[in-house]
């Protein structure tokens, strides 16, 4: 048995590393088999000689990036556990420079394969649930690529179908029953620009987002064009919307194919690429899965509920 310590300047920061209900402090501890705890302003870890080695390395780690960002998410965990314990720099530590000097940085290894195939390939086609940052990715890199001058406009582009829901019965002119869909587009945008200039932008005709209808007869030169929730599109609509595809543009198309809302015996244009398209040369093929989720923990355990895994037990009141 080996047994280390290591110095920790006050209660929050002990909080802040541990995570709310201990919840990063039970990740380290199981993944490492270790036992780990703090008094006296130290954390103290206790077991075999190497996991007690590793779980100070990922505290200390953990440390240094709390002082630089003033907080720990479970994402962090998760990327400095399997740096730690893999023995190698994790590509996800690549940055995306989207600007105003901060970085979009990939969560998970599947995120990270995710970017780098958007980086190196023309059309790349993502299926993945909730919450794993397939749209917010694409928008980072689309944003960097603008900001960098390797495009001369972003198009966001999503299909207006409807999910239990009638357009017809909204209220508004047609740019106000298309406002929501294109909402999800517009919230990513804002984390990375500021409202002023995203409005300068549309002005200008440098940044459009638009319904896919809007998109037949075009031809986008020098774009970085991305179709989201693209689970709701028709095996022709995805064709036409492939089409749109002009020299020097680059096309990311992203869905969930476990949410699709199309009309019973109509065939999801996005599983149809998928299928249709693999191997082709210039295009790419990725999957994220429940582990890329980046969002509140609980969505994970949602998405793992409905696609019929083991429930993990919680400790919440009955």
């Amino acid at each position: 048995m080996s047994e280390t310590s290591i110095s920790v300047v006050g209660s929050r920061a002990i909080f802040a590393l541990f995570g709310a209900r201990d919840q990063h402090l039970r990740k380290i501890r199981d993944r490492l088999k270790v036992g780990i705890s703090a008094r006296d302003e130290r954390i103290h870890i206790e077991g075999e000689p190497e996991p007690v080695a590793q779980a100070t390395k990922v505290l200390e780690q953990l440390q240094a990036h709390l002082r630089t960002l003033g907080e720990v998410t479970p994402e962090d965990v998760d990327r400095i556990l399997a740096e730690i314990t893999t023995g190698q720099p994790s590509s996800l530590a690549v940055p995306i420079a989207v600007g105003g000097g901060r970085d979009v940085r990939p969560r998970t290894p599947g995120q990270a394969r995710y970017v780098e195939a958007v980086r190196g390939h023309d059309l790349v086609l993502c299926a993945g649930p909730a919450g794993t940052g397939k749209t917010y990715l694409a928008v980072a890199l689309a944003v960097t690529a603008l900001r960098q001058e390797q495009v001369r406009k972003i198009v966001l582009v999503r299909p207006a179908v409807e999910a239990g829901e009638s357009l017809g019965f909204l209220p508004g002119d047609l740019q106000a029953k298309i406002n929501p869909y294109l909402r999800p587009l517009m919230d990513a945008l804002g984390e990375m620009l500021e409202y002023d200039l995203i409005r300068r932008y549309q002005e200008a005709d440098v940044i459009e987002v638009v319904p896919l209808a809007y998109m037949r007869g075009r031809t986008l030169n020098d774009a970085f064009i991305i179709l989201d929730e693209a689970q709701n599109t028709t095996v022709s609509q995805m064709k036409m919307f492939l089409t749109r595809m002009g020299y020097n543009s680059k096309v990311v198309v992203s869905g969930d194919i476990t949410q699709v809302d199309l009309p019973s015996g109509v065939r999801c244009g996005l599983v149809d690429a998928l299928a249709r398209l693999r191997g082709l040369e210039g295009v790419a093929t990725a999957k994220l899965t429940a582990a890329d989720i980046v969002r509140h923990p609980l969505v994970q355990r949602i998405v793992d509920a409905y696609d019929g895994r083991p429930k993990k037990r919680g400790g919440g009141k009955r």
